[in-house]
Protein backbone atom coordinates (compact mmCIF):
# COMPACT_ATOMS: atom_id res chain seq x y z
CA UNK A 1 0.00 0.00 0.00
CA UNK A 2 1.44 3.43 -0.94
CA UNK A 3 0.81 7.06 -1.51
CA UNK A 4 2.59 7.99 -4.59
CA UNK A 5 1.32 12.42 -4.88
CA UNK A 6 0.04 14.90 -2.31
CA UNK A 7 -1.02 17.84 -3.80
CA UNK A 8 -3.01 21.09 -2.71
CA UNK A 9 -4.60 23.09 -5.82
CA UNK A 10 -7.31 25.90 -6.33
CA UNK A 11 -10.03 25.61 -8.34
CA UNK A 12 -10.22 29.39 -9.43
CA UNK A 13 -12.21 30.77 -12.65
CA UNK A 14 -11.71 29.63 -14.96
CA UNK A 15 -8.77 26.96 -14.35
CA UNK A 16 -7.48 24.85 -11.35
CA UNK A 17 -3.74 25.44 -10.65
CA UNK A 18 -0.97 23.79 -8.56
CA UNK A 19 -0.48 25.45 -4.94
CA UNK A 20 1.83 22.89 -3.22
CA UNK A 21 2.22 19.15 -3.94
CA UNK A 22 4.56 16.10 -2.36
CA UNK A 23 5.73 13.26 -4.56
CA UNK A 24 7.09 9.96 -3.87
CA UNK A 25 8.24 8.17 -6.79
CA UNK A 26 10.88 6.39 -5.47
CA UNK A 27 9.36 3.19 -6.23
CA UNK A 28 9.78 4.05 -10.08
CA UNK A 29 13.01 3.76 -12.66
CA UNK A 30 14.80 6.76 -12.22
CA UNK A 31 14.29 7.62 -15.85
CA UNK A 32 10.31 7.42 -15.81
CA UNK A 33 10.53 9.39 -12.54
CA UNK A 34 10.15 12.83 -13.71
CA UNK A 35 7.08 11.57 -16.16
CA UNK A 36 5.12 9.87 -13.87
CA UNK A 37 5.90 13.47 -11.48
CA UNK A 38 3.98 15.27 -14.63
CA UNK A 39 1.46 12.53 -14.99
CA UNK A 40 0.13 12.61 -11.23
CA UNK A 41 0.74 16.31 -11.54
CA UNK A 42 -1.53 16.83 -14.74
CA UNK A 43 -4.38 14.01 -13.32
CA UNK A 44 -4.53 15.76 -10.13
CA UNK A 45 -5.58 19.11 -11.86
CA UNK A 46 -7.90 17.49 -14.30
CA UNK A 47 -9.45 15.40 -11.57
CA UNK A 48 -9.74 18.81 -9.32
CA UNK A 49 -11.05 20.93 -11.86
CA UNK A 50 -14.25 17.95 -12.78
CA UNK A 51 -14.95 17.82 -9.85
CA UNK A 52 -17.99 20.05 -7.74
CA UNK A 53 -17.42 22.35 -5.50
CA UNK A 54 -17.99 20.58 -1.46
CA UNK A 55 -17.47 17.00 -2.94
CA UNK A 56 -15.24 14.42 -2.56
CA UNK A 57 -14.33 11.60 -5.02
CA UNK A 58 -11.82 9.01 -5.68
CA UNK A 59 -11.43 8.08 -9.36
CA UNK A 60 -9.65 5.18 -10.88
CA UNK A 61 -6.57 5.99 -13.15
CA UNK A 62 -4.42 3.66 -14.49
CA UNK A 63 -3.29 1.17 -11.89
CA UNK A 64 -3.87 4.35 -9.06
CA UNK A 65 -6.80 5.82 -7.08
CA UNK A 66 -7.19 9.30 -6.91
CA UNK A 67 -9.05 10.79 -4.17
CA UNK A 68 -10.04 14.14 -4.45
CA UNK A 69 -11.76 17.14 -1.69
CA UNK A 70 -13.01 19.86 -3.09
CA UNK A 71 -13.86 22.52 -0.42
CA UNK A 72 -16.49 24.76 -1.31
CA UNK A 73 -14.09 27.91 -0.85
CA UNK A 74 -11.91 26.06 -3.85
CA UNK A 75 -9.40 24.76 -2.18
CA UNK A 76 -8.66 21.42 -3.38
CA UNK A 77 -6.51 18.35 -2.37
CA UNK A 78 -5.76 15.23 -4.32
CA UNK A 79 -4.06 11.76 -2.98
CA UNK A 80 -2.72 9.40 -5.57
CA UNK A 81 -2.24 5.81 -4.13
CA UNK A 82 -2.42 2.44 -5.32
CA UNK A 83 -5.96 0.81 -5.05
CA UNK A 84 -5.27 -0.76 -1.49
CA UNK A 85 -4.43 2.00 0.36
CA UNK A 86 -7.67 2.60 2.44
CA UNK A 87 -9.92 5.35 1.23
CA UNK A 88 -11.22 6.72 4.46
CA UNK A 89 -7.29 7.26 5.63
CA UNK A 90 -7.01 9.40 2.60
CA UNK A 91 -9.74 11.70 2.93
CA UNK A 92 -8.64 12.11 7.14
CA UNK A 93 -5.30 13.04 5.29
CA UNK A 94 -6.93 15.28 3.19
CA UNK A 95 -8.95 17.04 5.57
CA UNK A 96 -6.23 17.31 7.94
CA UNK A 97 -4.19 19.30 5.52
CA UNK A 98 -6.38 21.61 3.44
CA UNK A 99 -7.57 22.35 7.38
CA UNK A 100 -3.92 23.46 7.96
CA UNK A 101 -3.18 24.66 4.61
CA UNK A 102 -6.37 26.98 4.99
CA UNK A 103 -4.87 28.71 8.35
CA UNK A 104 -1.35 29.08 7.27
CA UNK A 105 -1.91 30.30 4.03
CA UNK A 106 -3.50 33.70 3.56
CA UNK A 107 -6.45 33.31 0.99
CA UNK A 108 -5.52 35.87 -0.54
CA UNK A 109 -2.55 34.24 -2.25
CA UNK A 110 -4.73 30.78 -3.42
CA UNK A 111 -5.66 32.92 -6.86
CA UNK A 112 -2.35 33.50 -7.76
CA UNK A 113 -0.21 31.23 -6.10
CA UNK A 114 2.44 28.66 -6.99
CA UNK A 115 4.37 25.91 -6.03
CA UNK A 116 7.41 28.38 -5.86
CA UNK A 117 5.35 31.23 -4.31
CA UNK A 118 3.53 29.17 -1.52
CA UNK A 119 5.41 28.70 1.98
CA UNK A 120 3.59 25.60 2.85
CA UNK A 121 6.15 22.67 4.04
CA UNK A 122 4.16 20.07 5.59
CA UNK A 123 3.21 17.81 2.49
CA UNK A 124 6.61 15.61 2.14
CA UNK A 125 6.23 15.20 6.06
CA UNK A 126 2.44 14.17 5.83
CA UNK A 127 3.76 12.01 2.35
CA UNK A 128 6.23 9.66 4.71
CA UNK A 129 3.68 9.83 7.95
CA UNK A 130 0.64 8.04 6.07
CA UNK A 131 3.24 5.74 3.91
CA UNK A 132 2.02 1.86 5.06
CA UNK A 133 5.50 0.20 5.40
CA UNK A 134 5.21 -3.26 4.19
CA UNK A 135 7.08 -6.26 5.99
CA UNK A 136 10.62 -6.22 3.60
CA UNK A 137 10.35 -3.23 2.42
Amino acid sequence: MRLYSLSVLYKGDPKVHLLKAAYDVSTFNFFQRSSVQEFMTFTSQLIAERSALGTRASVKEQEYLCHVYVRSDGLAGVVIADTEYPQRVCFTLLDKVLDEFSRQVSKMEWPSGSPATISYSALDGYLSKYQVQTPGT
